[in-house]
């Protein structure tokens, strides 16, 4: 599969690709045959050209001004891409906050002077291309909160930008036993951000549209199929 290209943002947050999930809901299914499972990573399932994570890094990339993966194992299986991969710094898959605290410990040594990271799913290829800007426009209007992505009235709380100051607290929330994305968000304030629908081929699409069953990897190679000219 081809590697995309990543041309990165020099004045942006940086970026987490949450890729540290178990993907139990792809291969607990029949439909997902061996030859699907790439050492279990749904994210480098194919879809067109590349893979599903390849397309999330050519969508989130331009965005901002680092892009880390966040994933636990052997990290060189996401050698092609050329990112740096960090494991979740809480043990036990804890969840997707594990997730955003490696992403947030990552920046603070590699991009000191980033303010906040913003995380991504690693099984969403359709992102919106003015993800990030909108998402730090809401946390300018509101210092110290939290901004998730918001469609057809439904939060995603793996897709949010969180400021790099609250890493120590979202680490003790973790080791207290805290799981909930939005039990700790709403505790800094839980900042909505609207997204409409895409139109892709004639047809509305969620832009945070994902991947967690081979059903949802077809439709997903469907309306990829839609974009091609």
């Amino acid at each position: 599969m081809p590697t995309p290209n990543i041309i990165l943002s020099t004045r942006a947050p940086a970026g987490v690709i949450l890729a540290g999930g178990l993907s139990r809901r792809m291969f607990a299914s029949e439909g997902a045959t061996s030859a699907d499972r790439p050492a279990g990573d749904k994210a480098l399932l194919p879809l067109g050209a590349t893979s599903m994570l390849g397309h999330v890094i050519a969508r989130i990339a331009p965005q901002v001004s680092g892009l880390v993966i966040n994933a636990n194992g052997n990290a060189a299986r996401f050698a092609e891409f050329g990112l740096p991969v960090v494991a979740d710094t809480v043990a036990g898959f804890v969840g997707p906050l594990a997730g955003v605290l490696a992403g947030l410990r990552w920046a603070a040594v590699n991009h000191p002077v980033a303010t906040h990271v913003v995380s991504v799913s690693a099984d969403a290829p359709f992102l919106p291309a003015d993800l990030v800007h909108r998402l730090t426009a809401a946390t300018k209007r509101n210092p110290g909160g939290i901004a998730l992505a918001q469609s057809a009235g439904e939060l995603h709380p793996v897709i949010g930008c969180w400021p790099v100051a609250l890493t120590d607290d979202l680490e003790a929330a973790l080791k207290s036993g805290v799981r909930k994305v939005l039990r700790w968000t709403d505790q800094h304030g839980t900042i909505p951000v609207d997204f409409d629908f895409q139109v892709i081929g004639g047809e509305r699409i969620d832009p945070f549209f994902n991947a967690n069953t081979p059903a949802e990897l077809d439709e997903a190679r469907r309306l990829l199929a839609l974009q091609a000219p």
